[in-house]
């Protein structure tokens, strides 16, 4: 897939029913309710967003694919982050992006953006370390659902609280004092996943808040610079960084944070595993204010004696 040109029309509220699935020449395949067919174009509304498709990039289009309502699965909080009791049920886009699209938030600092997901609801959330380096000017843009209609509100204190560079994660945490609870997503597991899997992305790709792009796991054990990354072919572009990519069951499975260059369907992302390990250990990569451009913290080295002290 070169490109899917994003247009957002407004809050559109979907009744349970079918789905259409609309495959893309590059195996990526994106799910919703087909509004309009033209000889160039294919308009596809996905919830919130309405995906304007150059006809060119349409493989074929499945008509009434079985969508029914999401039930939300237990929940258990270990820490900072939730995980499900048990698996919760597969579903489709369409619903999924509806549950999950307030969770998902853009990360801006003077030098760019970045995509986050919250994973408490009193504003802890994850981003790459890449988005956020050397800047702790960080705001943070979320999309609250009030009144079935979904507000954006810009979030200014915003915290580091840990942070590493060679996993590329970040710890935040929002501290205005007119916060909200938020909506946190749970985390998942990578070794439940199969290669072939359809899993998606929701991101801010240059700029395009809130976009959602769909495809599979290519592989879960691609090695690039000593470090296993999730290897799938939804289009990943610059803005989505940090970003969470999602199973079928509504659960991160990964942390978008790169792809090939001059390549298409070639993305990858960050192990959920590897996430649960930094906020299970974050005290280890604690931000220290003393010394921002440092993601780790030292204790202070023991000092030397004076030549004329005796030893003991």
């Amino acid at each position: 897939m070169r490109c899917v040109f994003v247009i957002l029309l407004g809050i559109c509220l979907v009744l349970p029913g079918f789905a259409d699935e609309v495959k893309l020449k590059g195996q990526g395949v994106i799910t919703g309710k087909v509004l309009a067919e033209k000889e160039t174009i294919v308009a596809v509304d996905v919830g919130y967003t309405v995906l304007v498709i150059p006809r060119e990039q349409v493989e074929s289009i499945a008509r009434g694919v079985a969508d029914r309502p999401v039930k939300p699965a237990a929940r258990l909080q270990k820490g900072l982050y939730r995980v499900a009791v048990k698996p919760p049920a597969l579903s489709t886009v369409r619903q999924l992006v509806k549950q999950l699209g307030e969770s998902v938030v853009q990360v801006k600092t003077p030098g760019g953006l970045g995509s986050g997901y919250i994973i408490r609801e009193d504003g802890y959330l994850i981003t790459n370390f890449h988005v956020i380096e050397n800047s702790t000017r960080i705001s943070v843009e979320v999309y609250h659902q009030r009144g079935g209609q979904l507000e954006r509100k810009t979030y200014r204190k915003v915290r580091i609280i840990a942070m590493n560079k060679f996993a590329d994660l970040a710890l935040l945490h929002i501290t205005d004092a007119d916060a909200p609870k938020f909506k946190p997503v749970p985390l998942g597991n990578e070794d439940a996943l199969v290669v072939g899997e359809k899993v998606f992305a929701i991101g801010s790709p240059q700029g395009l808040e809130r976009t959602v792009t769909e495809g599979i796991l290519s592989t879960k054990t691609r090695e690039v610079e000593g470090a296993l990354y999730l290897q799938t072919s939804t289009p990943i572009n610059p803005g989505n960084s940090g970003g969470p990519l999602f199973n079928l069951r509504g659960e991160v499975v990964g942390v978008t944070n790169m792809k090939r260059l001059n390549s298409e369907g070639l993305g990858f992302a960050i192990p959920v595993s590897r996430v649960k390990y930094f906020l299970d250990h974050r005290d280890a990569y604690a931000y220290d204010n003393d010394n921002p451009n440092n993601a780790f913290r030292y204790l202070p080295p023991p000092r030397r004696p004076a030549k004329d002290v005796p030893l003991p």
